[in-house]
């Protein structure tokens, strides 16, 4: 039974040149449950108690197919790396022993073998794996480019997580909840204003806005912002030339219309001033 069991989670093994094995820096025993504390930098926040239930059904009835992994802090005291959804589906069906493999690495790497076995296991929501990547790029000075290697990902992938980290709390506590997906969280994350970001946020959910059509409505926010700015560049210019204009005529020019198309106006306020208008024009 043992040796069936660390030949389990090779391929983590595998990518941070750990051993899975009784030598080195592992050790495999079954180990009292209350001996053990939640680890602070798991990056699993939300735990679905329903699944917890079956999966707690599922140990009563089978066993713990896969050991959890723990580190040891003294000499019945121990610290959870990887293994909280097993962990916490044990203690619902009240088993006293859990099997788990025992590191004895420095805390660092302990760090690192948590948040990149925690990100290679399923449901993590993406927040939650955006907050692992950016530990592992801020705590352990590793680069996003190293990390997608690591990870069998591009550093575009590592890249688009972090950013989400960026958008107001309500709307990551709308990716974590499953409100909204991470297609929408990414054409949100290109809308700079905050207050934008979150009127958009509402319609999607109101209107059940799909990811497709979540883009549509971002890009045809950017495509009416360049029209605006385009606008305002013209009325700029169209007023620097009325400036001009009513500086070389002595008046105060008016236009109608656009820099396409329009009129100048250059009013008069009597014959004499009429005269002299037409007389700058070299018209008389």
């Amino acid at each position: 039974m043992v040796n069936k069991r660390n030949t389990l989670g090779r391929g983590l093994g595998s990518l941070l040149n750990v051993p899975e094995s009784n030598s080195g820096n592992n050790i495999f025993e079954e180990i009292d449950i209350n001996n053990i504390i939640i680890n602070k930098d798991q990056p699993r926040e939300f735990f679905d108690e329903e699944k917890l239930k079956e999966l707690s059904l599922s140990i009563k009835k089978h066993g713990i197919i896969q050991p959890i992994t723990v580190k040891k802090l003294s000499k019945n005291k121990y610290q959870l790396i990887s293994g909280e959804r097993r962990y916490k589906a044990s203690k619902i069906c009240d088993i006293k022993t859990i099997p788990a493999f025992i590191r004895r690495n420095n805390d660092e790497s302990l760090l690192e073998i948590a948040l990149i076995e925690n990100i290679q296991r399923e449901n993590l929501n993406s927040i939650e794996i955006a907050i692992s990547y950016k530990k592992l790029v801020d705590e352990l000075n590793i680069k996003q480019e190293e990390l997608g290697k690591r990870l069998g990902k591009d550093r575009t992938t590592i890249n688009n997580y972090v950013r989400l980290l960026k958008l107001p709390p309500s709307i990551q506590n709308g990716i974590k909840e499953n409100k909204i997906q991470m297609g929408h969280a990414r054409s949100l994350i290109t809308i700079e204003k905050t207050d934008i970001q979150l009127k958009i946020y509402q319609l999607i959910i109101k209107g059940k806005l799909s990811v497709r059509k979540t883009e549509e409505l971002v890009r045809s926010l950017k495509n009416e912002k360049v029209i605006v700015s385009d606008k305002k560049k013209s009325n700029n210019e169209l007023t620097k030339i009325k400036s001009k204009l009513s500086s070389f005529f002595g008046t105060k020019i008016s236009t109608q219309g656009d820099e396409n198309s329009g009129k100048i106006i250059v009013p008069y306020k009597s014959t004499n001033d009429l005269n002299r208008i037409l007389e700058l024009l070299d018209i008389i």
